[in-house]
């Protein structure tokens, strides 16, 4: 199965974006399926106030799976991380508009009422697959040096 596969069956079983992206790739990483998906449940739905998107938060915290740094005065590796993170950062806000959830989805989630008004409903529907393939493709393409 590819990872964009993975990600679309994580997401229609009911995961959030951002489990559904690190959950595409944090078992190569070493990172058990189970634990990736506790770590990134609080980070749907922007955080769940409508800011930072899912699937981009799960993208990041895969980048820092694959070339994030541990040792404290590994600064070259921190930065290397630094730089990968931005550049993903760079590519889904060119190829999608935005890198906030409320902007992608066209609605305002900043309580936890608006997530079940049904406008929201519809664009987690429709909006946020296609940002989670986004966040697996854009991931695929980058040259990322695993530490």
């Amino acid at each position: 199965m590819s990872r964009e596969d993975k990600a679309a069956v994580l997401f229609e079983n009911g995961y959030n974006c951002a489990q559904a992206v690190i959950g595409a790739f944090c078992e190569e990483a070493g990172l058990d399926l189970n634990a990736a998906l506790k770590l990134a449940n609080g980070f749907g739905g922007g955080a769940r106030c409508g800011e930072l998107c899912g699937a981009v938060s799960g993208a990041l915290m895969a980048i820092g799976l694959q070339c994030g740094f541990c040792n404290e005065k590994d600064f070259e590796q921190k930065g290397y991380c630094n730089k990968k993170s931005y550049e993903f950062i760079e590519r889904f806000n060119e190829t999608n508009g935005s890198i906030l959830c409320r902007d992608l989805l066209g609605v305002d989630i900043r309580c936890p009422d608006d997530h079940n008004r049904p406008g929201a409903r519809e664009a987690h529907q429709s909006v946020c697959p296609q940002m989670v393939k986004s966040a697996v493709n854009i991931l695929e393409h980058m040259q990322i040096e695993r530490s």
